[in-house]
C-alpha cells in the first residue's frame, strides 16, 4: 500500500472508529500469517503488556495461522499504531 493511500486509509478509520465506539475500548484484531513461529512471536511482542488476549488458530493445511487479538485501548490512534507496528512484520496481512 503506498503512503498517500494509506494515510487516507487510517484517517477514515481513525474517524469511523470515533464516531462507533466510546473510548477507552476493547478493539479486535485479525491478522493472517504465513505459519511462522517467528513471525507470530513478532505479533505478540507488539502487545505485550497491553492485557490482550491473543488467540492463533492454524489453517487445515497448516500453511496460514490466523492471530486475533483482543485489548483494551484508549483511543483510536492507539488501535492505528498498533496497526502500524504489526504492517512492518513481513507477510502479516490485517484483516
Amino acid at each position: 500500500m503506498d503512503t498517500q493511500k494509506s494515510d487516507e486509509f487510517y484517517a477514515r478509520l481513525k474517524e469511523q472508529l470515533a464516531d462507533t465506539s466510546k473510548w477507552p475500548s476493547d478493539y479486535l484484531y485479525k491478522f493472517i500469517v504465513p505459519t511462522d513461529d517467528t513471525k507470530i512471536a513478532e505479533i505478540n511482542k507488539v502487545f505485550d503488556n497491553t492485557g490482550a488476549v491473543i488467540v492463533s488458530k492454524k489453517s487445515k493445511k497448516g500453511t496460514y495461522t490466523s492471530v486475533s487479538v483482543t485489548v483494551n485501548l484508549d483511543n483510536p490512534d492507539a488501535v492505528i499504531e498498533k496497526y502500524k507496528a504489526v504492517g512492518q512484520i513481513e507477510g502479516v496481512i490485517s484483516l
